[in-house]
């Protein structure tokens, strides 16, 4: 990765390359790391150049402070702002895209986008003071990041579908217990025991590596993607209607929405 991309990021990301794996940190804390056109941006070009550098073996995203990531900026949600350069699709795209093993560390909180991006990781490790949500409902929206198909087939379909039409949280030991994901680990013990992992993986042959994940990926990337454009219809669908209103304007009044005159 060359210092351009490195100075582009404008403090969004915190990155470090070592030993074949470059560490990806979400860096906006006092936003519980959510998701902004430019985090998203950021995080689409971080994807699509360690994919194509041959230094690189390994991606790992964690988020700094007490939050993996809050989902969406609910805050920049509905308001006029610069046309994205890859935007929440193109992130998407990026994701599935990459042929390398990516891991994840989830260090605090995720909801949203913070919790169904650990459908599209490879293998997932997180903190026992991390918590997951799919708050969609409560948003009057939808699920997205292609969950609708990767939650099914990793939590099996009743578990599944609580954890997206309930809005309810999940511990991280029923992360754990529900193959949502692989190991759980002391917030101390995270992010070293992730590069511990992440470190046997950097060590093998990269060629090797990316043709087993292309073999795995090779029926389900199509169904992935898929998923993730009905998704994105849907979320077209329902933003800006009468649940979504109200449940922003909940958000904004800091009360409970109230959905009970809608259909």
């Amino acid at each position: 990765m060359g210092g351009g991309l490195m100075d582009a990021l404008n403090n969004t990301l915190n990155i470090n390359i070592s030993n074949r794996i470059c560490v990806v940190e979400m860096n906006r804390p006092e936003a519980l790391n959510a998701f902004s056109n430019k985090l998203m941006d950021d995080l689409a070009d971080t994807f699509l150049a360690v994919a194509a550098d041959p230094g690189i073996n390994v991606l790992v995203l964690t988020g700094a402070g007490r939050a993996f990531s809050a989902g969406a900026d609910l805050q920049e949600m509905g308001s006029a702002t610069v046309q994205p350069k890859h935007g929440f699709p193109g992130l998407l795209d990026a994701i599935f895209a990459f042929p390398k093993p990516f891991m994840i560390a989830v260090n605090g909180v995720g909801a949203g986008i913070g919790a169904t991006i650990c459908g599209l990781a490879d293998l997932v490790y997180i903190s026992d003071q991390a918590r997951l949500r799919c708050p969609f409902s409560s948003l009057g929206l939808t699920a997205e990041a292609a969950s609708t198909y990767t939650f099914p087939r990793l939590m099996g379909r009743q578990q599944a579908s609580w954890f997206l039409l309930s809005s309810e949280w999940m511990s991280a030991a029923q992360c754990v217990d529900a193959g949502l994901a692989l190991e759980l680990c002391t917030a101390e013990q995270l992010l070293p025991r992730t590069l511990e992992q992440a470190g046997k993986l950097a060590a093998l042959p990269s060629a090797s590596l990316q043709k087993t994940k292309s073999l795995m990926m090779q029926h389900t990337r199509a169904e992935m993607e898929a998923a993730a454009k009905a998704e994105n219809a849907g979320l077209a669908s329902l933003m800006g209607g009468p649940a979504n209103k109200e449940a922003l304007a909940a958000f904004r009044e800091k009360r409970d929405a109230d959905f009970s005159k809608l259909a």
